[in-house]
């Protein structure tokens, strides 16, 4: 990597992403690392420039307070200890009314440039000629296998691939029964009949399903899930010659909500520590150290289009999480259906535009309502509309009534099986983005 970093080492805070954006928003690449490094592991890594150790209300783990090495503070590099509790003194006081990132990056200005007198060169051009370089050393001339879902993570990581080893990559598209409606047909036609891409389409709807049936625990049913897509790719790479490495979508968020030393696991997630021991292949993970807005960016930069660059985002165990519970075929395809028409209706009031991420969830529980002159004992559709910059916290839209009235009166008509329509209005935190 030739750009210059910014080391920030997590000593209990739950503003490391919020320290490490604002220090790339001055056009100064950052990492976030563990406590407990050695000064060894942090002078191999590059062009280190200087190091923040940053306190928070995490700082004690299991009774006892936790610090980073004492030689790390002697150890040459320039180094700023925040404890956030103390923040105000660093004048964050003085600029209330900048936003967050903005008031923090100002706040930095002058230790990241002045103090350790880092170059403002991370941008997406800098960053993708990495990428490829650090593709082509690990990967040489063997070839890559990689889950092609067709969503922003995806797409980002197949184009890199196929600019840096063009037809070495092979991509697999696996239907498991959970993906929203058309999306299958969507993906084979824009990867493989306009981006001629080297495309496997596996039709695994009934195999995910059946592994699925009876299963309620959230945590269950990603792993499974997760599980089952690698069991999906070995079995396709036996079918080719000389796969050794699996490509992934696995971004900034997913690490950090997946667990660090300091902070509790959110939800697992599917490309993150779920993965079968008998795994036989190795990782390439391109935009591991990337948050969402920087992934849309390094799209841009490599020339796909937009609408794929801001295509709704989607988790990897698909509209099974938004499927709560155990997971039944007429609650999944009422899911599938209330989404339809929620994403036709944000499209034809230019909401797609505004809204980051907006879906429908269908829980497993029924409620009285009146239909056709009876009484009905149908499920609710949830909805949720949410906007972020970083998927680390997240807003509710404030949807015009009669959007919204339109919304509810589509679903209640053309989705069977449902006699009412919600709208979460919690923010994250204290909720998630997906309910489970």
């Amino acid at each position: 990597m030739k750009q210059d970093m910014i080391v920030i080492l997590d000593l209990g805070s739950t503003q490391n992403t919020a320290v490490a954006r604002a220090i790339r928003s001055l056009g100064v690449y950052s990492e976030i690392y563990p406590h407990d490094i050695t000064l060894d592991a942090l002078k191999k890594l590059p062009n280190v420039k200087g190091v923040i150790v940053n306190g928070g209300p995490n700082r004690v783990v299991d009774g006892q307070e936790i610090d980073v090495a004492k030689e790390i503070y002697q150890c040459g590099y320039s180094v700023l200890a925040i404890d956030h509790p103390k923040a105000k003194n660093m004048g964050i006081s003085m600029m209330e009314k900048l936003p967050e990132e903005e008031k923090m990056a100002e706040i930095l200005r002058p230790f990241v440039l002045d103090n350790c007198h880092a170059e403002q060169n991370w941008n997406m051009q800098n960053f993708i000629a990495d990428q490829i370089e650090l593709i082509r050393d690990q990967v040489g001339d063997k070839k890559v296998l990689l889950a092609l879902s067709g969503g922003v993570d995806s797409s980002v990581v197949a184009a890199l691939l196929i600019k840096a080893i063009g037809k070495q990559l092979t991509c697999v598209h696996v239907n498991h029964g959970l993906l929203r409606k058309g999306e299958p047909e969507q993906v084979v036609e824009v990867f493989r009949n306009q981006m001629s891409a080297n495309l496997i389409y596996v039709d695994a709807s009934e195999r995910f399903l059946g592994k699925l049936e009876g299963v309620a625990d959230p945590e269950k049913k990603r792993k499974i899930i997760g599980a089952e897509f690698i069991r999906v790719f070995e079995e396709e790479a036996r079918k080719l010659e000389g796969i050794d490495f699996l490509a992934q979508g696995t971004i900034y968020p997913d690490i950090v909500e997946s667990g660090t030393k300091t902070a509790k696991m959110v939800k697992s997630h599917h490309n993150v520590g779920g993965l079968p021991e008998d795994l036989k292949f190795d990782l390439v993970e391109p935009l591991k150290q990337l948050f969402k807005d920087e992934v849309r960016a390094c799209g841009k930069e490599l020339g796909l289009p937009d609408s794929m660059v801001y295509r709704q985002p989607f988790p990897g165990p698909g509209l099974g999480v938004r499927c709560l519970g155990a997971i039944t075929r007429d609650r999944l395809e009422a899911v599938r259906e209330s989404d339809a028409i929620l994403r036709e209706e944000f499209q034809k009031s230019g909401l797609d535009k505004k809204v980051w991420q907006y879906f429908t969830i269908v829980p497993d529980f029924k409620s009285v309502g009146v239909r056709d002159h009876a009484r009905s004992f149908e499920y609710p559709v949830i909805i949720r509309a949410v906007n972020t910059i970083d998927a680390m916290t997240a807003s509710i839209e404030q949807l015009d009534w009669p959007v919204l009235l339109k919304i509810t009166d589509r679903i209640l008509k053309e989705v069977k099986n449902v006699n009412r329509v919600c709208y979460d209005l919690s923010p994250k935190p204290i909720a998630t983005i997906e309910w489970e």
